[in-house]
């Protein structure tokens, strides 16, 4: 699989540290963890996690911290995970302190790619294994990549708001972009895939582009902003809405049910609580289902294998960061609508019912069928 690049969603508490400490098995026993460099006995090197923040998704404390704590335990590896809380210079710090510490492997997060360029940049002078997680740094030093097919992501969202728009019936909808973060290649991989969907119907007349803006950091108050000037200037007549995130989207619905209109499509991504309720309660049509712990089991095992000093095991494609082919770990999205919110995010255990069926959402999850 090949991904070509122009991407980032995140940012929170300062200094938010974990350590995974692991007692790792005497190479006496059958059952043992392998030793690293041939089960020569010598002990799995550190790993270092940096997360970006909390502000642009509550996942990376919600799913990946304590998913990533997991892998890294079960395996007997020795992890400091850490959040940047959407400060560059702290991630920066926190890599420089991590690589002091006797950390080998670096799994990375970035703010964006200038950034986490400058971070990788240190790590390989120093000997150091880097593992770009989620966010591919553009025109880095990264030695493997772990997201899923991001620009895949967007073109199921560019689809879902097309079928949204032709089910209700929509004749040449007036439809508004709010994009992701400008700085976050992230949101340019998703544009590139909704793009492909949108733009044949815009230049054949059966939409019309009624805004389309990015969204700096992905700051929903900004979205809340942003979408609340669109409805403005196009005198509320928005049919449609691509949002990059469920974030984005739930500021849009803000703004139409401030206003007191009806009901739009409105796209999402993450499958966050948030936007599944929205989804039941009719006020977003979809969203992209992205299962964190498929890619933080991935990643983690990349890192246990480098830690170890392993070859590493499940790259099946390639990204290219601007310069070089990145050697990949991709991973598939899936949409989420009404129709199969059981047999997804609920089935995998991603979101618990008690979660969404909630307040009014509750009489809308027994309909659904959850």
């Amino acid at each position: 699989m090949q991904l070509t690049v122009p991407r980032r969603p995140l940012r929170a508490l300062a200094g938010l540290t974990t350590v995974v400490a692991l007692g790792l098995a005497g190479c006496g026993s059958d059952d043992a963890e392998e030793p690293a460099s041939g089960g020569s006995g010598k002990k799995a090197e550190k790993v270092a996690v940096l997360l970006p923040d909390t502000k642009s998704s509550t996942r990376w404390e919600t799913q990946d911290r304590p998913l990533l704590e997991k892998a890294f335990k079960d395996a007997g590896v020795e992890a400091t995970i850490q959040n940047a809380e959407g400060d560059k210079s702290t991630q920066q710090q926190q890599a420089e302190q991590a690589i002091t510490n006797g950390a080998k492997v670096m799994l990375l997060t970035n703010l964006d790619s200038g950034s986490g360029a400058a971070i990788q940049a240190n790590a390989k002078s120093q000997g150091v294994k880097v593992i770009d997680y989620d966010r591919l740094t553009l025109e880095g030093q990264t030695d493997y990549y772990v997201s899923f097919d991001n620009v895949a992501v967007g073109k199921l969202q560019g689809q879902g708001l097309v079928d949204c728009l032709e089910e209700k019936g929509a004749e040449k909808p007036a439809v508004a972009l709010l994009n992701g973060s400008p700085t976050d290649n992230n949101a340019t991989l998703f544009a590139q895939g909704y793009n492909s969907v949108l733009e044949p119907k815009f230049e054949a007349g059966e939409f019309v582009k009624a805004a389309d803006q990015s969204v700096p950091e992905w700051d929903n108050q900004k979205a809340l902003t942003i979408f609340e000037q669109m409805l403005q200037k196009e005198n509320n007549e928005i049919d449609g809405v691509l949002a990059a995130n469920d974030g984005l989207g739930n500021a849009a619905i803000s703004a139409l049910k401030q206003r007191k209109l009806d009901q739009i499509p409105v796209t999402g991504q993450d499958a966050t609580a948030e936007g599944i309720q929205n989804i039941l309660n009719g006020d977003q049509c979809m969203t992209v289902y992205k299962a964190i712990k498929a890619e933080a089991d991935a990643a983690a095992k990349l890192a246990i294998a480098l830690a170890k000093g392993e070859e590493p095991q499940g790259v099946n494609g390639k990204a290219n960061d601007g310069k070089r082919d990145v050697p990949s770990v991709l991973l598939k999205p899936v949409t989420v609508t009404k129709e199969n919110i059981a047999d997804t995010v609920i089935k995998d255990n991603f979101l618990k019912r008690e979660e969404i069926c909630t307040g009014k959402t509750t009489a809308a999850c027994e309909e659904a069928g959850i």
